[in-house]
C-alpha cells in the first residue's frame, strides 16, 4: 500500500493536489489536521480515499483527534500531534504508540518534517506543504507498507 501524507495546509491545497498528479500508484491520502475541509476538498478533487484527523485548529470539527490505522504491517497511530506536545519532545506520542500497540505514528503540528524510528516505532512527520518552519519550501512523506516492510520518506517541494 502507498500512502500521500500530508499535514498543516490550512486552507490551501493547490501544492498537495499537484504533487498528487506526479506520484503514482496512491493507494490513500493521510491529512493530519490544520485544516479539516482541506481533506474531504482533496477527496473530492481526487476521488481517493483522505483519512483524516483534527487539528488545533479545527476547533468546531467532529473528528478524532486520533485514529488508529490498520495495515498488513500493523496499526499506525494518526494524530495532528497538538495533544502529545510534540513541540516540545516525542516521548508522550511514543509512549502512546506503544500503549495502543502501534508501529508507527503519523503526526503533524511542528510544521518541521520529521522521520525516526525508536525501539522498534517509526515516528513520521511529513512537515507543511503550506507554511514549512524549517527553512525549506515544504515538504511531505510517501509511505509504502507491506507486511513486512516500512519504507518512508519525506520529500522537499
Amino acid at each position: 500500500m502507498k500512502i500521500y501524507v500530508i499535514s498543516d495546509t490550512h486552507g490551501k491545497i493547490d501544492k498537495a493536489t499537484d504533487v498528487l498528479k506526479r506520484l503514482h500508484g496512491v493507494d490513500m491520502i493521510i491529512h493530519l489536521g490544520d485544516v479539516e475541509k482541506d481533506a474531504r476538498r482533496l477527496e473530492e478533487l481526487t476521488g481517493k480515499t483522505v483519512i483524516s484527523v483534527k487539528g488545533n485548529n479545527d476547533f468546531l470539527s467532529a473528528k478524532e483527534d486520533f485514529l488508529i490505522l490498520k495495515t498488513e504491517y500493523g496499526n499506525i497511530l494518526l494524530t495532528h500531534g497538538h495533544l502529545f506536545n510534540v513541540k516540545y519532545g516525542l516521548g508522550k506520542l511514543f509512549y502512546r504508540a506503544l500503549e495502543l500497540e502501534c508501529k508507527a505514528v503519523f503526526f503533524g503540528h511542528t510544521h518541521v518534517p520529521v522521520y525516526i524510528e525508536t525501539d522498534g516505532v517509526y515516528l513520521l512527520n511529513p512537515g507543511s506543504m503550506t507554511y514549512p518552519s524549517d527553512g525549506t519550501s515544504g515538504s511531505y512523506a510517501v509511505v509504502t507498507v507491506t507486511a513486512d516492510v516500512f519504507s518512508a520518506g519525506i520529500v522537499y517541494l
